[in-house]
This record gives C-alpha cells, sequence and structure tokens, in this order.
C-alpha cells in the first residue's frame, strides 16, 4: 500500500524500507524520533498497521485496576504512589478485604479482567501473593487475572527463596492469568542507576518476561519515557523487546507510558509533563520498530482521550479498556478520570473514524459495535 501524500527527505529512505516489509534498525529509529515532520511519521505508522494486517477496528477492554499495596521497599525517583509502612496513607489490602471489595464494584460493572499491581512491600510473605491469587480466581473465576509486574515476581523471589520460574509456576497453580508490562521503565543501566537505584537491572525484567512465555503465559510490553533517557535508549529498549519477541511471541501488546512528574523529585527539579508531539511520536515509532507485537495501546488514562483519538491514526489499535479505579497515574498528576464507561469509550473510538470492538484479555470479540 503506497502512501499517498509525500513525506520528508528524512523519511524517505525509512518509509522506502517500511513499505518493502524490511526492518527498522538502531538509527532509524533514532531519525524517527529526531524528526519534526509529526503528520508523515503518523501516516508512516498508520501505513505499517496497515501492511502488516491491521484495519479500522480498534480495541478496549472492561477492567478493574487493583492496588493490594501502596507500601514499596524501592525508592524509585519516579514515582509518586509508593509508601514507607510509617506514612499515614499507607495501604495495605487484607485479601478478603480486597476480594470483597471487588465483588461490590462487579455489581454495577462487568469488568472481564483485573489489572492488578502494587508496592514491593519487603512486610509481606509470598503466601500472600499465592493467597490473593487464588482467593481473587475462587470469587471470580470467569474474570481474567492480569497481575503483578516483573518486578513484583523478582520481589517474590527475595522473599520465597525460589527462582522466577517457581514463584511463577506457584501463582499460575493458583490462579494466574497473565503478567502486565509495568516495571520496564528504560532499560538501559544508566537510566535505571539515576531513576530507580534500588530496582532489578532490566534485562532480570526481560528474563522473567521469557520464563513466563515458556510457561505458557502471555505478556505485556511496557516503556516510561521522557525523564532522563536519551532518544537513543529509548530504541535500545524497542529493539530489546524486539529480540525477546521474536524469541517467543509472548508479548501481546507494548504500551508506551509518559512519565508524569507531579509529586515526584523531577517536578522539584523542573521536570514537565510530556507534549503531545512526544506521545504522538512515541506511538507512531513504537509501531515502526516492533514489527513483531500486533497491539499498541494508546492509554488514555495518562494522554487523554483527545490525543488517544489522534494515536489511532498514528499506529495504536488499543484504547487500553475502562481501567476503573486507576491510581497510580492519578498519584503522579495525571488529571483524566479514574475510569471511563464502556459507552463513553465506544464514543471515543467512534469519533476518531474507527470500529470499537471490546475484547478480553486475548484479543478475543466480545462485542463489535459496528456503526
Amino acid at each position: 500500500m503506497a502512501i499517498a501524500t509525500p513525506v520528508s527527505a528524512e523519511l524517505r529512505t525509512i518509509r522506502e524500507k517500511v513499505l518493502a516489509g524490511e526492518r527498522l534498525d538502531l538509527d532509524d529509529g533514532i531519525t524517527l524520533l529526531e524528526c519534526d515532520d509529526l503528520l508523515s511519521l503518523g501516516e508512516l505508522a498508520d501505513s505499517a498497521r496497515r501492511l502488516r494486517g491491521g484495519n479500522e477496528e480498534v480495541y478496549f477492554v472492561n477492567n478493574l485496576y487493583l492496588n493490594h499495596t501502596t507500601i514499596c521497599r524501592v525508592k524509585c525517583k519516579f514515582c509518586a504512589f509508593a509508601r514507607t509502612a510509617k506514612q499515614a496513607d499507607a495501604e495495605m489490602w487484607e485479601i478478603d478485604d480486597l476480594v470483597a471489595h471487588a465483588l461490590r464494584v462487579r455489581e454495577h460493572q462487568e469488568f472481564s479482567e483485573i489489572h492488578m499491581v502494587g508496592g514491593e512491600n519487603p512486610h509481606l510473605d509470598f503466601s500472600y501473593y499465592v493467597d490473593i491469587t487464588a482467593a481473587l480466581r475462587k470469587a471470580m473465576p470467569d474474570v481474567h487475572l492480569k497481575l503483578f509486574t516483573a518486578s513484583e515476581i523478582h520481589h517474590m523471589t527475595k522473599l520465597s527463596g525460589l527462582t522466577h520460574e517457581d514463584v511463577l509456576k506457584e501463582l499460575i497453580k493458583a490462579g494466574l492469568d497473565t503478567l502486565p508490562g509495568g516495571g520496564a521503565e528504560v532499560f538501559a543501566p544508566r537510566v535505571r542507576k539515576i531513576v530507580a537505584p534500588g530496582k532489578e537491572p532490566g534485562e532480570t525484567w526481560l528474563q522473567t518476561h521469557r520464563t513466563a512465555h515458556a510457561l505458557g503465559l502471555r505478556t505485556h510490553c511496557t516503556m516510561l519515557y521522557n525523564h532522563v533517557e536519551t532518544y537513543e535508549e529509548r530504541i535500545e529498549h524497542l529493539l530489546a523487546l524486539r529480540d525477546l519477541q521474536d524469541d517467543t511471541s509472548g508479548f501481546m501488546a507494548f504500551i508506551p507510558l509518559p512519565f508524569h512528574p507531579e509529586n515526584t523529585v523531577f517536578e522539584r527539579r523542573g521536570w514537565k509533563f510530556t507534549t503531545g508531539m512526544d506521545d504522538l511520536k512515541m506511538v507512531a515509532v513504537s509501531r515502526l520498530m516492533l514489527d513483531n507485537v500486533e497491539h499498541v495501546k494508546a492509554y488514555w488514562i495518562m494522554i487523554s482521550t483527545p490525543l488517544a483519538q489522534v494515536a489511532l491514526h498514528f499506529g495504536a489499535n488499543d484504547i487500553q479498556g475502562t481501567v476503573v479505579e486507576e491510581k497510580i497515574a492519578h498519584a503522579a498528576g495525571a488529571v483524566t478520570p479514574t475510569e471511563e464507561k464502556v459507552g463513553d469509550l465506544v464514543h471515543v473510538i467512534r469519533e476518531a473514524g474507527k470500529v470499537p470492538v471490546q475484547r478480553d484479555t486475548f484479543y478475543n470479540v466480545i462485542r463489535r459495535f459496528d456503526p
């Protein structure tokens, strides 16, 4: 499929590679991020999406976000969510209370997925994670459990003395269905040393997902951008994800996450929120570089629904979901609602000229909202 309108000279060679189905490399990715011809970049990413089998359908899921604890041993400088046990607003859910809460929400919100992540609480035992997974599964056997980041899985190995594989096996036995993509941040050691010095290396995140894929778990992948990373480090991150996907085919979707500085040390140092231009670039570049990841999400909770609509023409084909009770992004200054109703998301997608499709976690169609 040829692009009808001309593109800038800096994109011409990359355009030829994309239309020929050739892989983009590190230099191509940096060129894309440095490009100011935003409309041509978006058009190229949307063409890549179509060339790889995309159509006018845009997906969303009806899901509930849960955070079992805000107490965390890691002092990530980009995080406004974590608390110490001594802070008055620290939260720690008892298992029965959290399950009861989820059941109350489900009385008026028919979510098909629970997305649960939390702090790396040093006061918990590994049994807590197994028990809370089993309790959610027993209470809602038909709900998909997307629980715990790779960083949390790594934390569980420290609590239990088990390997990553054995931790995952225990959680799968208890009812775990998939892993979310959080905790990836940016893989570059230089970046992690600055923003998350207490966190495991990026290679550990990658190896945890590799292990999950080998056990039959599908997972998601992310990148947190616009803090101290360079364009080169962004592209290296994407290439590391692409390499793992080549090996395992285990990633279902990629979610670019813009850094929100409010209530973090970065706000005091003068960091600002991402611009819409940077957010659209990241969606487009993600689509172009990750040629083997089928779905790229426009995460409306962090970029707003109006910009997410535009992102649907920049290579994204998923608008995430209802995300009932989202707290992590809002702790860092997100001004979007904490949830959107199904009807609202259908309206957002239609207004963008696309066909809304409510999906389950594995992208099976639950309902297609035809015009």
